[in-house]
């Protein structure tokens, strides 16, 4: 009987596994990583400490749900886009959420292609099924509802366009009910044209203490969670075992390898230039060292061949001349990256400059036990804890052989990489999980919605 349970649950995980695998789209995983951006130092701090699967979370148990009190609110959603992105989906996570206790949402998407998208059609689509009303960014309507609304939330900083461009002299009716979430933190984003109004509303949310250089209101810190979905994932060991095996073979590298993963969009920003040096340099140290290691491989998750960047390009290039291409695998932007998770061993963070605003894909790696080696900078310094979560090294090129170093630590140390992913997952179950961070918004929303009564 037993047999039979983990056969059918080992055929369960298969056929997701195929589902996962068959998705082609743009990434989810970049998310509040994408834009790392703004976060300011005089603020009131909702998180708890100084702080794919990538689908949006099903509906919460409205009995229990710390969102309750906005039963009957309209909420309207203002997204700069609509993609698969960091910020739009979780802001569709917070849509789905207030659904689930009764709000009455209204989702707006402020810039749209002229053509067909197949990626916006199908979350419009998914919105629309979980009761999210969907309306066009211009027009009577539009204004109406912002006019309407017990509560505005725009998302991002590029979205602060759509106020001066629909709302036009009604701005100022409509800036005391604004709650601004930012995911951003590099200047470019700050235009003034973008953030004018910024000083005027009810208040900005951003996802970690990390700070912008920007005049603020009342700024509210909230830590992300992980999903129910994800955690259910992270959380069955059956289904990790199909997932890991189902990937290592697609990559071509054996049960006992070991793999360090990074999992973001390929772009300079998030450093993978960097890591795939430390890797080179991780390889060379065990060859001098003469270390008894199992092979390392390089996982890069979020490349896109169609574009053909002149960045991957070089990363590509960098692959080849070192002769590491047995060693590097390049893996396509994916909706999923639970299977990714289930199958490497470390996640390397390596975001520069400023780092990420918060970087989700550090607690969902976390979620499935793995160490993570991380820059110290941004939102990455309030989730890992160095040396127990993982290990952070500088940012730029004085980080790469401290990566290089680190990697070569956690592969030649079974029983600290074990320690330190027990320990993720314990400050994850902790502090990281989705009724937190339901928990830290419904804060801030009673602080925005009573300064919108007053």
């Amino acid at each position: 009987m037993a047999k039979h349970s983990v056969a059918m649950a080992k055929k369960r995980w298969l056929i997701m596994l195929a589902a996962f695998l068959s998705v082609s789209t743009v990434t989810v995983l970049l998310m509040r990583s994408n834009n790392s951006d703004s976060c300011n130092t005089n603020h009131f701090t909702i998180a708890q400490d100084n702080n794919q699967i990538r689908s949006p979370v099903q509906l919460t148990n409205a009995a229990s749900s710390p969102l309750n009190f906005m039963k009957s609110k309209l909420v309207l959603m203002v997204s700069h886009e609509l993609s698969l992105s960091g910020g739009p989906l979780l802001l569709m996570e917070l849509a789905f959420l207030l659904r689930g206790v009764g709000s009455d949402v209204v989702w707006i998407t402020n810039q749209k292609p002229s053509e067909h998208d197949q990626v916006i059609y199908s979350l419009e689509s998914k919105m629309l099924d979980r009761g999210v009303q969907v309306l066009s960014a211009k027009g009577e309507k539009a204004i109406d509802t912002a006019l309407k609304a017990d509560m505005v939330i725009l998302n991002t900083a590029v979205a602060g366009k759509w106020l001066d461009a629909v709302l036009k002299e009604k701005v100022a009716h409509v800036l005391p009910k604004v709650l601004w979430w930012i995911h951003e933190m590099r200047g470019h984003y700050f235009k003034v044209e973008y953030v004018k109004h910024l000083p005027f509303v009810a208040g900005a949310m951003i996802d970690s203490h990390t700070t912008a250089e920007i005049k603020m209101p009342e700024t509210f810190v909230v830590h992300l969670g992980n999903s129910k979905e994800l955690m259910e994932v992270a959380e069955d060991s059956v289904a990790k075992r199909v997932l890991r095996e189902h990937v290592r073979e697609s990559l071509g590298v054996r049960n006992d390898d070991l793999l360090f993963a990074i999992i973001n969009s390929v772009s300079r920003g998030k450093g993978q230039d960097l890591f795939l040096h430390s890797f080179y340099e991780s390889l060379q140290l065990i060859q001098e060292k003469k270390l008894q290691l199992p092979s390392l491989h390089a996982v890069v998750v979020g490349s896109d061949m169609n574009a053909q960047t002149k960045f991957e390009m070089e990363l590509r290039k960098f692959v080849v001349e070192k002769k590491i291409q047995n060693h590097v695998h390049f893996v396509n932007k994916t909706l999923a990256v639970a299977p990714y998770l289930a199958a490497v061993d470390v996640l390397v963070q390596n975001s520069q400059a400023r780092g990420e605003c918060f970087g989700r894909i550090t607690i969902e790696a976390m979620a499935f036990r793995l160490p993570v080696l991380g820059t110290a900078a941004g939102g990455t310094m309030e989730i890992v804890v160095n040396g127990t979560t993982g290990l952070l090294h500088p940012v730029g090129k004085e980080g790469v052989t401290p990566l290089a170093e680190n990697i070569v630590k956690l592969a030649s140390h079974v029983e600290k990489r074990l320690t330190m992913g027990k320990k993720g997952y314990e400050r994850v179950k902790e502090r990281f999980l989705e009724h937190h961070m339901s928990q830290r918004i419904a804060l801030v929303l009673k602080e925005v919605l009573q300064k919108a009564r007053q």
